[in-house]
């Protein structure tokens, strides 16, 4: 026993089992690639339901098959929707029938990679199911709690925040408020973590230990029932070490190991990575850990009588702590998320959180916890637009390790000094964007729409051409979905953060149909826009919207302009006549950079581009942007042959209802180099002086 616990005592032993565990991991996961049991021509499953969500006529499956699947199945009518509702539960045996299909990488840089996320999930194949059929409806005890659980968490007021604290499940908050949390830096708050399952395990044990239990016996009791709580939480990473790191804790104290808890901290990451090699590439387990590793190591700096003084040190440490995931991840950090923690971890860990579990037992309790999540969302919209944030460009792994060598030595060893080229790392991944020489454009690919960037060299300037947006048609209420994903601040925000830019000097609408300009307000309302400029022609109910709004945030506008000139680019205005139609009123914009010329089309018609060909004298361009997403209406033979393009970019979606890009159109362009954001997804144009590469981002 004593060489035992002097084997335990032994630092080192700790740390080299950590380095050489994660190394094993990173071998495994990076270079031992994960095969499918499936062929993808097979087209009938057998699988449990581990999870399901049903949004207007979309239902969609976590399964477990022979492996993990992702499926979606678009409900045919209201009678099987309610049919569905009634009778679907999780752990359930059903019979599949559709086709499987590869997920795909993200096609805008630097956003999220959904491939990459359910292949670290061990999921290979999404499905989209054209039949399915319940076979086997027997449920074991833990299906039925569970089951139970998520009845109980959607059929009270704000499920959202019952799904989110008792399931585990942030998906259904509002993505606006969602948002708002992440950039007061709270959002971890909202993950199930070690603070929840503390407060779970102190009030167990209390109970416990009143009840004259061993200590030995409670701790395995509430381990079991964290075991538990982590089933139906979908064994959530966090929930994972927080539980095991309870357990262990316990039962260093009751055999008087004397273990260090950092050691058991590492002890756990062990664990849990031979376990699972892939939850080091989990975000949530990233955060939880990394946080509550650099809070015990530097407990020491803690320790403090004044509970106030206690918790700022506390919330000084973990922002340190997170930062450098904060950046990797979301390219931004607030300055006042320190002090804003003071407010919102009480109130979120010590009110809030456990009011959901007692209004989850008790539901005459809803309505307070309804009204103390109306005052959080409110609280943290209105500190979101004065909060202090700096966005940071997109950095590279690298760089990160080394931030997170400097915080080790600098909380771990008291190395005060290292503060100085902490700061200094920092100010240089902050403005490494400015040493950039080049201009880029960037045919961004959001879907079924238009969206177009230029980054003027240094970041001095920046244009946006369309927005993107999704086109919506009335139909049956059952049929409407709920789903708030939006363009805007799930696409171009980010990606603008990611390029280090903190605002859009000219916000270009080519014209008012909503998948050119659908997120427009949106945008505005979330980042910081300078000049907005709209077509010729009168304004529909959306330019309309979107005028009010820049008036009431006194943001310039303007219409019908024939150039915008700045010192290192000018924007052309090929304009011609008021037409009949929207379309054909299109901002249509010419413009040359370092003798690469670039012409827009929006959605102009023929009758335009002929106008335009009478008007102006065009010379050969090297870049066309094809007008009108390569429909039929747009791109006339003449025109093309006039202009002949080296290159024509289309932004279509994939399997468009229209079908988009027309095929004679397609044919009339031959002669360039065709590219498309449905099959090469977002279209790189770096531009220098002396030539321009193009880079890709495929699906």
């Amino acid at each position: 026993m004593l060489k035992l616990r002097k084997i335990l005592l032994c630092d080192k032993l700790y740390i080299i089992t950590t380095l050489l565990i994660l190394l094993l991991a990173l071998i495994i996961t990076l270079y031992v690639p994960y095969k499918s049991k499936y062929k993808k021509s097979d087209t009938a499953f057998t699988c449990k339901i581990t999870k399901y969500e049903i949004d207007g006529n979309l239902l969609d499956l976590n399964l477990l098959c022979k492996e993990k699947i992702k499926g979606s199945y678009y409900i045919k009518t209201k009678e099987e929707k309610t049919y569905l509702e009634n009778n679907l539960k999780i752990g359930y045996i059903v019979k599949i029938n559709g086709t499987l299909n590869e997920p795909k990488n993200n096609t805008v840089p630097f956003g999220f990679n959904y491939k990459k996320y359910l292949y670290n999930e061990k999921i290979y194949y999404i499905i989209d199911i054209d039949e399915l059929k319940i076979t086997n409806k027997k449920l074991n005890i833990f299906y039925k709690i569970k089951n139970y659980a998520f009845k109980r968490a959607n059929s009270l007021k704000k499920s959202e925040y019952y799904n989110t604290f008792i399931l585990g499940n942030t998906s259904k908050i509002d993505n606006q408020v969602l948002n708002s949390y992440r950039l007061n830096g709270i959002s971890h708050l909202f993950a199930l973590s070690g603070l929840h399952v503390s407060i779970f395990s102190l009030v167990l044990l209390k109970i416990l230990k009143k009840l004259k239990i061993g200590e030995l016996s409670r701790y395995i009791i509430i381990f079991l029932f964290l075991i538990l709580f982590s089933f139906i939480t979908n064994f959530s990473p966090s929930i994972l070490r927080a539980s095991l790191l309870f357990f262990l804790l316990g039962i260093n104290k009751t055999f008087y190991f004397f273990i260090k808890t950092e050691n058991v901290l590492y002890l756990v990451l062990d664990i849990l990575v031979i376990i699972n090699p892939f939850i080091i590439y989990n975000i949530s387990f990233l955060l939880s850990f990394i946080t509550t590793y650099f809070i015990v190591i530097g407990s020491d700096l803690i320790n403090d009588k004044s509970y106030i003084k206690g918790l700022l040190k506390t919330s000084t440490i973990a922002f340190i702590g997170s930062l450098g995931l904060t950046l990797y991840y979301f390219n931004q950090i607030n300055l006042l998320s320190i002090i804003l923690n003071l407010l919102f971890v009480p109130l979120v860990s010590f009110i809030i959180f456990p009011l959901s579990i007692l209004s989850f037992i008790l539901p005459i309790l809803n309505n307070l916890f309804v009204l103390l999540i109306n005052i959080l969302e409110k609280l943290s919209l209105l500190l979101n637009n004065i909060s202090l944030k700096i966005t940071f460009p997109h950095i590279p792994l690298i760089y990160i390790f080394i931030y997170y060598i400097l915080v080790f030595i600098l909380i771990k060893f008291k190395k005060k000094k290292l503060l100085i080229p902490l700061i200094l790392l920092l100010i240089f991944l902050k403005i490494k964007p400015l040493l950039n020489t080049n201009t880029i454009v960037f045919f961004i690919d959001v879907g079924q729409g238009d969206s177009t960037g230029i980054v003027m060299p240094h970041n001095k300037e920046t244009f946006l051409i369309d927005t993107g947006g999704k086109l919506t048609y009335k139909m049956p209420s059952w049929k409407e979905k709920k789903d708030t994903y939006s363009i805007s601040l799930n696409t171009l925000i980010p990606f603008f953060k990611s390029l280090g830019i903190t605002k859009i000097d000219y916000l270009i609408l080519t014209h008012g149909d909503a998948d050119h300009m659908g997120e427009s307000i949106n945008l505005i309302n979330n980042f910081k826009i300078k000049n907005v400029i709209l077509n010729n022609g009168p304004y529909n109910n959306l330019e309309k919207n979107l005028i009010e709004l820049l008036e009431r945030k006194k943001i310039n506008y303007t219409s019908n302009i024939n150039k915008i000139k700045t010192k290192d680019i000018t924007l052309n205005f090929l304009n011609t006549k008021l037409y009949d139609n929207e379309n054909d009123n299109s901002n249509v914009i010419l413009t040359n950079i370092n003798n690469t010329s670039i012409l827009l089309m929006g959605d102009a018609g023929i009758e335009k581009e002929n106008d335009i060909l009478k008007k102006y004298k065009l010379n050969i361009v090297d870049f066309l942007k094809v007008g009108h997403h390569g429909s039929n209406t747009s791109s006339s033979e003449t025109f093309i042959k006039k202009i002949t393009p080296k290159y024509s970019i289309i932004s279509v979606g994939e399997n468009n209802k229209y079908n988009h890009p027309n095929k004679e159109v397609l044919n009339i362009l031959k002669s360039s180099k065709i590219l498309r954001t449905d099959l090469n997804g977002t279209i790189e144009l770096k531009i220098n002086k002396k030539s321009y590469k193009i880079k890709l981002y495929s699906p």
